[in-house]
């Protein structure tokens, strides 16, 4: 009689695989790239939104609060929204910016990215890619 392998059962004197177990490791797989994925795009979002506010606060409004800002966000805020929907409102864009303000250490920002996300730091109302 053959050695049976990992992943096989004897039936009736022949080998076939348990396919419960295959079943419970592909979805092992899926769930773990799932939720890497999932980290990595939060991440991303994050670092995307605090880059955003970053450069309205520093190109845009020269880091004052000038009423140029209150001239330029309602219409940057409706460019964008038009093209990339609800997470660029004007609202969010000032909390992209007070997020850039607080974190202001670009070298610190993607190592704490990984660990925080936009939905932790009180930020996220309507804010999906």
């Amino acid at each position: 009689m053959m050695a049976k392998k990992k992943n096989e059962i004897v039936v009736h004197g022949e080998m076939r695989l348990d396919e419960s177990l295959i079943y419970e490791n592909v979805v092992s797989i899926i769930e773990t790239r799932k939720t890497n994925a999932g980290a990595y795009a939060n991440r991303e979002v994050t670092l995307m939104y605090w880059e955003v506010g970053h450069y309205i606060n520093v190109n845009v409004l020269g880091d004052e609060r000038a009423g140029y800002g209150k001239k330029i966000l309602p219409s940057l805020a409706a460019k964008l929204m038009s093209k990339y929907g609800k997470s660029f409102t004007e609202r969010n864009l000032y909390r992209m910016m007070l997020f850039a303000e607080r974190f202001s250490d670009a070298e610190i920002l993607p190592p704490l990215a990984a660990k925080l996300s936009w939905c932790a730091l009180g930020m996220s109302d309507n804010l999906a890619v």
